[in-house]
């Protein structure tokens, strides 16, 4: 991502801002991982999930969902005064896709949420971000703490090249679903400068 420290008019001193994505499929667990990261309150648009989204959007595996992310959710990490981390959840339908090209513009990388229920549905996530060229990691959410695939096992079920890293979160837990965007941004370091990489 481009976004460097400058000065803007008036001479003030802009931050560094960093954008990362937060992905997946339709209730995988993204507005509740910006949610649980974010130093202030979530801009969320949820939606009530209504009759319309039947036969559309399959409930029968998320716990109770009763609300969805019609366009992004939208929160902030201050990592020193002047490097701020933003973070945008992408909606996960399909019929929202058309909002992603803003979205992934100028995103350092992007964290594609998986539920291994439903392995399928962060299929179209990762075509996205190979397609694009931007970095991203795969995140399997444990919901209830279950896990019960290797991540071995998952990267063969996704058939994820080489080097893209797999790895389990709670996307409800702040420290593990911050450690999952350390993990991203080791991996954007790592195919951005091979000789500096972070071990």
């Amino acid at each position: 991502m481009d976004f460097a420290r400058s000065d803007a008019p008036g001479g003030i001193e802009v931050p560094l801002a960093l954008k990362i994505l937060i992905a997946g499929g339709f209730g995988a667990g993204k507005t509740t991982m910006v949610g649980a990261l974010s130093e202030i309150p979530t801009l969320s648009t949820e939606e009530v999930l209504s009759d319309v989204g039947i036969g559309i959007d399959d409930v029968s595996s998320t716990d109770r969902k009763e609300t969805t992310t019609v366009a992004m959710d939208f929160g902030r990490i201050t990592l020193q005064d002047d490097l701020v981390v933003y973070l945008f959840g992408t909606p996960g339908q399909d019929r929202f896709w058309f909002l992603w090209d803003e979205l992934a513009s100028g995103a350092l990388g992007a964290v594609v949420l998986a539920d291994t229920r439903r392995l399928t549905d962060c299929f179209p996530s990762i075509d996205y971000f190979e397609r694009q060229g931007t970095p991203f990691i795969v995140a399997v959410n444990c919901f209830h703490n279950e896990q019960t695939h290797g991540v071995g096992d998952i990267a063969a079920a996704l058939d994820l090249d080489p080097g893209v890293p797999v790895v389990l979160v709670d996307a409800r837990d702040r420290r593990s679903s911050r450690d999952a965007l350390v993990r991203l941004v080791q991996h954007v370091l790592r195919l951005t400068a091979p000789e500096a990489a972070v071990r």
